[in-house]
Parts: C-alpha cells; structure tokens; sequence
C-alpha cells in the first residue's frame, strides 16, 4: 500500500527535526569538547551534563572521566561508574573499557573480575586496543576467567597488532616463554623490539637479553648494552644489575669498575638482591671502590636475607673469618647452611668442613660426609 502524501511530510518533519536536534547536540558537545582541551572543565561540564542527561553517550563518557580524575568537579568514583556504565550499555567502547577497569580495581564498585571481564570483552570485539590487552592480561593471569595461555596470546596479538606497547611485549614474552604458542625466539625479538622502540623499559630489558645471549639474533654485546642502558636510564634494576655487569667484565663496553659499582648500586638501591651481592663483591675486593668490608657486610646481608645463596655464601665466610663483622662460628654456619640446602656447592663444602671441625655447631662426621658429598657431586674438591 503506498504511503500517502501528508504521512511522507510528516516522515520528512520528523527526520529534520532530528538531524537539527543532532546538529544542535553536536555544536553543544564540540562546545565542551573545546573547553576541556583548554582546561576550563567547568563550562565542558556545563555542555555535557545535559547531553548527558539526554542520553549522549560521548557527553556520559566524558562526564564519566571528569568524575573519574576530579576535573572541573569532585572526584567520584560512584557516579563515573554510573556515566562510564551509561555510555557502555549503548556500545561506547572506550567506556565499556573505563567500565571494566572499574570492576577491576574495585573503583567506584565492589571488585569483581568476572564483571571486569565481560566489559573489557564488549570494547576489545569492537577493537580497543587497551582492552584487548586487559583481556589478554585476565587469561594470562585467570582472573575472571580459566587462565588460557592461547586466549592470552589472541588478546595481546590483537592489541600488539594495532601498536599497543605493553601488548607487544607481552606477546614478545609468550613466544620467549613458549606459553600459549610455540617458543620462537626470532618472533619475541620482533615484539621485543616494537615495543622497546616505543621506549617501554621491559621491552629495553628483555631486548638486551636476547643480544646478550645470543637468542632470536647473533650475540651482540655492544647491542645488549645499548638496549640495557636505555632501560636502566629509566631506572628498570633489572637492566641497571646487567648494565653493572657489562661493565664488570667489559662485554660490550670498557671495562670499568666505577660505572659497574654505580649501576649496581642503582639497582641495589631497588632491593635488586643480585645487585646487592654484586655491590657487596665490589667493596669486598675494592673494585671501583675503596676495599670496605663492613659495607659489603651491609651489601652481603640485604642480599642473603632475600634468599641470595652466593651472598649466604659470602655472609658466612665474614663471620666464619671476622671480616667487617665479629668472627661468628655460629652465624656462619647458619648463613653456610642457608646457601647449601640452595644446592651452593661451596657452601656444602664450608658447611661439612665445620661440622668436621666443629666449630659453631656441634662436631658429626656423618653430617661433614652428607655436607662433603653434596659438594662433591657438583665437583667441589676439598682444598
């Protein structure tokens, strides 16, 4: 049946008068948009709280972060959840995202993965990369979901393949790793490079090792140190403790004992247990520093009381000959026996000796013979 003449104009009407309401909340919402460029929150609020009110979803997002991060208004995690949730529930992605780092954190609501789970899922189908790579992280990690190492590697892929920088190292990592794909080392030196690239100080790290070791690429020192230097200038301990070793052994660099004792202690500074020993080596034997040995003490201890066995090791020797400390027979067989059940070949060795000898512990030829023979069977002689 054809439509008749007056109902086309009325259809017509009414398609004008929505494309002019539209124009009009566009000109209104471009308002606050530029208003909240220039920092004057207050009249962006002005602008998008109606919008808001009547249904916007751009205005319920921007209203949603200005509760979020306080501007132009008091912080409120509860009514940001509310426009966050607002705008997500008509498909906004960036809000269904924001929404899902709500539940997340347990901002606003009561933490709750699963609900996490479920709104960074509806934004990463429509391409937001940042909740591709949440997703990714709620497999990796099995909050919210069955951890699923594949599922994990999909999700960072996604995210890594639209540029997201933490998303391609983590997918550097699971080809490194062989967790949820198959180990290839060539492809978590390409990932690893991408994101390194972008200046993420993991990636800066994790590019180094692969240099460093040969894994992915040809062995390269000089480059292993460029891509630790990067890193540990951006204070990762991680890559300050290699940088210090690089320079320890002059791989890569001049050897120079001053800059390996600045960049250890950079990173024992962070509690770095390997540093800390590596530091404590350093004032043991005066390399790059005056010989001090109540500092490496110092250094030995802050290391051994985080489980560092070659500095238990060391610990114990300072007490067993009265170095920086009050020669102590039991408190080197303590820190002996500490690094020996850590399979320290030659604290067994040290620890049978005083078991032989008794001293700090009572005198048991089977304990030194179990103590020997551990050393042993790792090649330790007796001197």
């Amino acid at each position: 049946m054809a439509i008749s003449k007056s109902t086309r104009n009325l259809v017509s009407i009414f398609l004008l008068l929505l494309l002019t309401l539209h124009s009009v909340l566009a000109a209104d919402f471009k308002k606050g948009l530029d208003a909240a460029k220039k920092g004057n929150f207050e009249t962006a609020l002005k602008e998008w709280r109606p919008l808001a009110e009547q249904g916007d979803s751009y205005a319920q997002y921007n209203l949603g972060l200005m509760y979020d991060y306080g501007e132009g208004i008091i912080e409120d995690d509860t009514q940001a959840v509310y426009w966050f949730r607002k705008a997500a529930e008509q498909g906004h992605a960036k809000a269904q995202y924001n929404l899902g780092l709500m539940y997340d954190y347990g901002e606003g609501v009561i933490e709750d993965d699963t609900q996490a789970v479920y709104w960074y899922r509806q934004a990463a189908e429509q391409g937001e990369a940042k909740a591709q790579y949440n997703l990714g992280l709620m497999y990796d990690y099995g909050l919210g979901v069955i951890e699923d190492d594949t599922q994990a590697v999909y999700w960072f892929r996604k995210a890594a393949e639209q540029g997201h920088t933490k998303g391609q190292y983590s997918i550097g990592y699971m080809y490194a790793s062989g967790r949820g794909i198959a180990k290839d080392d060539t492809q978590a030196v390409y990932w690893f490079r991408k994101a390194a690239e972008q200046g993420l100080d993991k990636a800066q790290y994790n590019l180094g090792l692969m240099y460093d070791y040969g894994e992915g690429v040809i062995e390269d020192d000089a480059q292993a140190v460029y891509w630790y230097r990067k890193a540990a200038d951006q204070g990762a301990a991680n890559a300050q403790r290699n940088l210090g070793l690089m320079y320890d052994y002059g791989e890569g660099v001049i050897e120079d004992d001053t800059q390996a004792v600045y960049w250890f202690r950079k990173a024992a500074e962070q509690g770095h247990a390997k540093a800390q020993y590596n530091l404590g080596v350093m004032y043991d034997y005066g390399g790059g520093v005056i010989e001090d040995d109540t500092r490496a003490v110092s250094w030995y201890r802050k290391a051994a009381e985080q489980g560092e066995a070659k500095a238990q090791y060391n610990l114990g020797l300072m007490y067993d000959y009265g170095g920086g400390v009050i020669e102590d027979y039991t408190l080197a067989v303590y820190w002996y026996r500490q690094a020996a059940e850590q399979g320290h070949a030659k604290a067994q060795y040290n620890l049978g000796v005083m078991y032989e000898s008794g001293r700090g512990i009572a005198k048991d030829d089977t304990q030194a013979v179990y103590w020997f023979r551990k050393a042993a069977e790792q090649g330790e002689a007796k001197k």
